[in-house]
């Protein structure tokens, strides 16, 4: 599908091509040493760009490795064995890896990103919610909805107190409850 890149002859532009790579995002030295060997068929050359990268402190592993995991695990949410496994995906040595993660893990609650991660997958297996939407209380219905969290009988005696300081003096409380309890 794509075609092969140009290749390049000289160090001086390779060196602007990996240049140019890190300028987009990070690589690993594996995946520059990927992208320049692309570039160019003379391994010499491959090999003293790489070298004048490192000596300029433009590529290090362990560096790469840091910023990484720290991206995945602020942006992403990912845990350590997701982050470890694309860290290696990527030629990172081990060595790199561990001392990254442990950086990382230092900063979040892995425990607590789970958590998100279960309930947002609950959420997604169970559909979305079809019940019709509420709509807010209308000034009739806030007095019953006031007293929603008592149980019947305490919200049959709230009403009725309510509607004596609401109405006239000759509504009692007395005259509006029951003659005699249903049988």
């Amino acid at each position: 599908m794509f075609s092969k890149p140009r290749q390049v002859e000289t160090e001086s532009e390779l060196y602007e091509v990996a240049v140019r790579a890190l300028m987009r995002r990070a690589h690993s030295v594996h995946e520059m040493k990927q992208k320049l060997a692309r570039r160019s068929d003379n391994k010499l050359l491959v090999q003293l760009v790489m070298a004048r990268l490192k000596e300029n402190g433009l590529i290090d592993d362990a560096r790469y490795a840091k910023q990484f995991a720290r991206q995945r695990t602020e942006t992403r949410k990912q845990g350590k064995f997701r982050i470890a496994r694309d860290l290696r995906a990527r030629g990172v040595p081990d060595r790199h890896i561990e001392p990254a993660l442990e950086e990382a893990a230092q900063e979040t609650d892995e425990a607590a990103i789970v958590r998100q991660r279960i309930e947002r997958k609950l959420r997604a297996f169970r559909g979305p919610d079809t019940r019709k939407p509420t709509k807010p209380p209308s000034s009739a219905s806030a007095s019953s909805a006031s007293c929603a969290p008592f149980a019947a009988p305490i919200q049959t005696k709230i009403k009725a107190k309510r509607s004596t300081t609401r109405s006239s003096p000759r509504f009692t409380a007395a005259s509006s409850a029951p003659a005699s309890p249903p049988t």
